[in-house]
């Protein structure tokens, strides 16, 4: 298919953003990488009559450490983030994740910014933002906006975007002395949208796991933090005793939505496969570093 026809510009300053969206409301779409957007169009699946392209924007393209977190601008895009030696650094779980997402021309043009924007419950960034206590920067005409990310991701492909803001990036808590991450998906090809996948971000004192964050995607209609399970873990020694009794909170946790091919229950299992995996990776590593 096609897509519908559209008036296109490309502004030069977000002031003139704003003045487009104000005045052209839900008729007008934000085009950055256009990875999602523009199969959208051909499919039909939206149809705007203007789209606003805001990649010749200035600013929302750098990726720097500011107070104590990463800041990344919406306009960096997966590669980019995937190259940063900054990123591998201060931010390991988004250098973990983002070879998981789709295949390289799609991370080449893709943003970070419009996978946060479109909330699509099993990408990735939207998860590695939940798990690590990200908080989302958005501006608009009555300003900026700072949005926490388990606030940010209200529904299916629903967020606390307003009409006429966009994101104009994301920042996440720069990685610390004890601090473990893991990050994994499950599909049925590489590239495919996961089935299920889990971002851990967790630090320890030795054996003992101070703080377990845990965040799902592909189990709901927004990435699921699984507050429960991190509670039975938060203070404990993780050992294999702890990792069982974590599993079976999981599965009694959660209440993943089924998709076309997979039903719920896959998805619970597969979940838990997931946090067992990760766990125990990281009492494996936790323990050769006290040896």
């Amino acid at each position: 298919m096609k897509a519908p026809a559209f008036d296109y510009v490309k502004p030069s300053k977000l002031s003139e953003v704003f003045e487009l969206l104000q005045a052209h409301g839900d008729d007008a779409r934000l085009l950055a990488g256009g990875q999602t957007l523009l199969a959208t169009l051909n499919m039909r699946l939206s149809e705007p009559r203007l789209l606003v392209d805001i990649t010749g924007l200035p600013g929302l393209s750098d990726i720097a450490v500011r107070d104590g977190r990463l800041h990344i601008g919406a306009l960096v895009t997966h590669t980019a983030i995937e190259a940063s030696a900054l990123v591998a650094e201060q931010a390991p779980l988004l250098a973990m994740a983002v070879p998981h997402i789709a295949h390289r021309a799609i991370r080449n043009s893709g943003t970070w910014g419009g996978s946060i924007a479109y909330g699509d419950p099993a990408a990735e960034w939207p998860c590695c933002l939940v798990a690590l206590d990200g908080v989302v920067t958005v501006q608009g005409p009555g300003g900026v906006r700072r949005i926490a990310a388990t606030d940010f991701f209200q529904d299916l492909y629903t967020t606390a975007l307003q009409p006429d803001e966009l994101i104009i990036g994301a920042d996440v808590p720069v990685a610390a002395r004890g601090d473990w991450y893991g990050f994994d998906e499950l599909s049925r090809r590489h590239g495919d949208y996961a089935v299920a996948g889990l971002a851990v971000a967790a630090r320890f004192d030795g054996p003992v796991a101070q703080r377990v964050q845990l965040g799902f995607l592909g189990v709901g209609a927004t990435p699921v933090r699984a507050r429960r399970t991190e509670a039975l873990l938060n203070g404990k020694v993780l050992d294999a005793a702890a990792i069982e009794i974590a599993a079976t909170a999981l599965k009694a946790e959660l209440d993943p939505v089924a998709d076309l091919t997979h039903s719920g229950e896959t998805k619970r299992h597969l979940a838990t496969v997931l946090m067992r995996r990760l766990l125990t990776a990281a009492l494996v590593g936790r323990s050769a570093l006290a040896a």
